[in-house]
């Protein structure tokens, strides 16, 4: 994996620089072992991709614990690694950090929890600050000015709420309001019908209606017989939604948007990552919707590389592996230490999922595309992922 402006690695030579050793935490046992398993073969990929001989990489098993995580670091700072990839869990990444701090050892995780980030600790899992970011400057590049937010009562939940107030800031977008239901949605449909403003616009309508009959003239009866087609009347605060959920819950939660009467028409739906998945994406009430992913081209590149080594199509996570492994490598191989500097270089790397790097708070950021749901499930790029940082710096939307 090369650094995104391109320069490649020098042939090992007398003054090649020395030796890099570089810890891997993973589950490997227990409960996320499958997980562990597709993270691990990934890591070796990259190594047969991207490292030399002088690279090495040591597997620890952290059993998918903190404590487990916590003795397999333990043991990996005692034998002199230079850099923790993993762990993959928060309480893990937590564990780990005091001790590969006091050791002055970086740790690039791959959890998605952003309160795991401190100094010297970088996520690399797909957080959605980089996905947010990316589909309100999208909305904000094509003329949506109002952006209001749906989420679960969940720490995913909070944390959505928190990076929209950012990212509207960075776009230029008004956050008119955040509404939040229920984890297990049982409280959504209310929600919806306040968020909605249901009962006010059905009122506005029966309003009109009388008026235009008091009136009752050809103007009257014209403007009736348009009205008569309408459930309720009165635009709405926003002209973008943003609906961060996924799963079973998203597709509960979608189809009362159109029950409601926020009107596709007028109000363009925003997604996460979260909606990529091809139940979701079926849903209805999500076609004409945007969300935010890695380049598909990347991403496809990966797995047909990853299915011919290993004979089974990678796992969801297995692409952080691979990237974090390859990052370590590009940095051995270049003569670099893996010290802040180089491991928050703002130029950035190509990975699995295209272009990455990371934020002042060590988050990954990301060169992610644009989707749009069609109809039946279907997703097309309407805005490709940008070939360098400096475009996604200056807010510019797409490449």
């Amino acid at each position: 994996m090369p650094p995104a402006d391109g320069e490649s690695g020098t042939a090992i030579a007398e003054d090649a620089p020395p030796s890099a050793r570089i810890g891997l935490l993973l589950p490997l046992s227990g409960r996320y072992a499958p997980e562990g398993e597709t993270l691990l073969r990934a890591a070796q990929l990259a190594l047969f991709d991207t490292a030399d001989e002088r690279f090495t990489l040591l597997p620890r098993d952290t059993g998918g614990t903190g404590p487990g995580a916590e003795r397999a670091a333990l043991a990996l700072l005692g034998a002199g690694v230079d850099l923790l990839l993993g762990p993959l869990f928060a309480d893990g990444v937590k564990a780990v950090a005091a001790h590969a701090r006091a050791q002055g050892v970086g740790v690039v995780a791959f959890s998605t929890d952003r309160e795991a980030a401190s100094e010297g600790v970088y996520l690399l899992g797909h957080t959605p600050r980089a996905q947010i970011r990316r589909v309100f400057a999208h909305a904000a590049a094509n003329g949506l000015r109002r952006i209001a937010v749906l989420a679960p009562e969940t720490r995913y939940g909070a944390a959505v709420a928190d990076e929209a107030q950012a990212a509207a800031a960075l776009s230029g977008l008004t956050l008119t309001r955040v509404r939040t239901y229920a984890a297990d949605a049982s409280d959504a449909a209310d929600v919806v019908r306040e968020l909605a403003e249901y009962d006010r616009r059905v009122q506005a309508l029966k309003d009109e209606r009388q008026a235009l009959a008091r009136q009752n003239d050809a103007a009257a009866r014209r403007r009736l017989e348009r009205l008569s087609t309408l459930d309720t009347l009165g635009a709405l605060p926003f002209d973008a939604l943003l609906l961060a959920d996924g799963g079973a819950r998203l597709r509960q939660v979608a189809p009362l948007l159109p029950y409601y009467d926020i009107d596709p028409a007028a109000t363009r739906l925003l997604g996460t990552g979260l909606w990529e998945d091809p139940a979701s994406l079926g849903e209805p009430a999500l076609a004409g919707g945007w969300f935010a992913g890695p380049d598909p081209a990347a991403r496809r590149d990966f797995e047909e590389r990853y299915r011919r080594a290993f004979g089974t199509p990678p796992g969801a996570i297995a692409s952080l592996a691979y990237d974090a492994t390859a990052l370590a490598a590009a940095l051995a191989r270049n003569g670099v230490s893996f010290g802040p500097q180089a491991i928050g270089g703002r130029g950035g790397f190509l990975g699995a999922d295209g272009l990455f790097r990371f934020d002042e708070d060590g988050i990954a950021e990301r060169g992610l595309a644009v989707f749009e749901v069609g109809r039946g499930g279907r997703v097309a790029v309407v805005s490709p992922a940008p070939a360098r940082f400096d475009a996604v710096a200056k807010g510019a939307d797409g490449g």
